[in-house]
């Protein structure tokens, strides 16, 4: 069995809308003409990659299954900044004048990691599985940061935004998999982040 790492759909991006309240699960797949269209090279490429690894599999017999994380944080391992740690970055030192008060979905780095090591280790995986933890908006996001971290340049205000999609991890959690608590997620990233002076 081969287990693939891709990052998750983002709502924007489906290839079908999906009614309100519904959960987003493993069969909906990002647009990637709307994609192309809105120049979000990111997500094509990832889509891309997975439809290919699908396709791949079909015609060589290949056993692919696919983990679709949520946003990634948790500790580092070296001082250069990725995507998703760019976006708790921010939130602590940016001191914003006003963000949105977006949905978010996330995941612990290391977590991620036991959902690579489940997939390859149960015989019964199959597909694709969503990898998230929690959702969790911004301002209440911040709320626990300031709690834990009060020293930092917070967001002064915030916009509201839509109230965002539903993203389930169930069918992985059926599997065996578990999460560690968001606190303990946001301790060792913020930890990891001061060790390596990306927040001086």
């Amino acid at each position: 069995m081969l287990p693939v790492l891709f990052p998750p759909l983002q709502y924007q991006t489906l290839r079908q809308a999906l009614p309100k309240d519904q959960m987003m699960d493993e069969n909906c797949w990002s647009d990637k003409e709307y994609c192309r269209a809105t120049k979000n090279w990111y997500c094509l490429s990832k889509t891309e990659a997975e439809s290919e690894a699908w396709e791949y599999a079909k015609t060589s017999g290949l056993d692919v299954v696919t983990i679709c994380p949520s946003l990634i944080l948790g500790p580092i391992l070296h001082s250069a900044v990725n995507a998703s740690s760019k976006v708790l970055i921010k939130l602590l030192k940016e001191g914003y004048e006003s963000l949105e008060n977006k949905l978010r979905h996330l995941v612990d780095v290391r977590d991620v990691a036991e959902a690579l090591l489940l997939v390859y280790e149960k015989p019964e995986a199959e597909g694709r599985y969503i990898c998230t933890a929690y959702a969790i908006r911004t301002k209440d996001l911040e709320e626990k940061l300031r709690n834990l971290y009060p020293n930092y340049s917070y967001p002064k205000s915030f916009t509201e935004e839509e109230a965002g999609i539903k993203l389930s991890s169930e069918k992985l959690q059926r599997l065996g998999w578990s999460y560690r608590p968001l606190e303990e997620t946001l301790v060792d990233s913020v930890e990891s982040y001061q060790k390596t002076g990306i927040l001086d």
